[in-house]
């Protein structure tokens, strides 16, 4: 998974900049606003490719790690309705 948003990441970047190139290369020879306007749309590209980049999916566990307070995690698996064995107890 951390590959696949790796690639989105590096996508989204590269068409963040190559707006740029063409808003400020080719496009304002034809027309400023348009130029302005692309240039827009890439000012907002890297901080959604940061949301996409660091966004957890459903495959990292990240919440089911134990916390090391046992009465804590015992708490949580309650909340979760997670029956845990005794052997599985700390």
């Amino acid at each position: 998974m951390y590959a696949r948003r790796k690639h989105a990441y590096f996508a989204m970047m590269g068409i963040c900049i190559a707006l740029f190139v063409l808003a400020w290369g080719v496009v304002r020879i034809w027309s400023m606003p348009v130029a302005v306007g692309m240039c827009v749309v890439a000012m907002v590209i890297p901080p959604l490719a940061a949301m996409v980049a660091n966004r957890r999916g459903p495959e990292d566990r990240w919440w089911d790690d134990p916390s090391g307070d046992p009465k804590s995690d015992e708490w949580w698996d309650e909340l979760d309705g997670k029956k845990r064995r005794p052997q599985d107890r700390p």
